[in-house]
């Protein structure tokens, strides 16, 4: 046989060869912790509130959702607000920065007002506008300045500091 023929056809028994082993871990389970093994953590791969950060902010690993407990009669619940946070570029001066994308996605056609964060010590490096998001207090962040986000609605910021603040929804209010 041809030797552009052989390689060929290696190329390809060793492309399906990959093409089954990721699909073999991708639906036996195993995938859950493959990120240890494979060393995907030493690549920037977090796992924040269930939700996986990859160090690029325009892609983003959507895991499935799972709907929330609704007690009989409930419109919305604090897990219809879904946080996700990633790195990005850092300031000139070499502080880390990270983006956040707060989103509500009530299943119900809800708006959704009032939304407190725990949020710890939040500071940030970068000026971030009052009216998307603020510290009240310790662990006790608003956002939207309170105002309602709308079913689908999503809104975003950046912030600087030396490490990731775990941001979590405390309350919210259902309009």
């Amino acid at each position: 046989m041809n030797r552009r023929v052989l390689l060929a056809l290696s190329s390809f028994a060793f492309a399906v060869l990959f093409l089954f082993f990721v699909v073999f871990v991708l639906f036996s389970g195993q995938g859950k912790n493959i990120s240890d093994s494979m060393g995907l953590n030493q690549l920037g791969l977090k796992n924040y509130q269930g939700n996986i950060s990859l160090p690029t902010p325009h892609r983003k690993l959507l895991l499935p959702m799972e709907e929330p407990n609704r007690i009989r009669g409930e419109k919305c619940t604090k897990a219809d607000i879904v946080i996700n946070q990633g790195p990005t570029a850092p300031l000139p001066n070499g502080i880390p920065t990270y983006t956040v994308e707060i989103v509500n996605m009530c299943v119900t056609g809800c708006d959704i007002s009032g939304i407190h964060l725990n949020c710890g010590w939040f500071s940030s490096a970068h000026l971030i506008n009052p009216k998307i998001f603020k510290r009240l207090r310790y662990n006790d962040c608003l956002v939207n300045d309170g105002k309602p986000l709308v079913n689908g609605g999503t809104l975003s910021f950046q912030y600087a500091n030396t490490f990731l603040y775990p941001l979590s929804v405390s309350r919210v209010v259902c309009s």
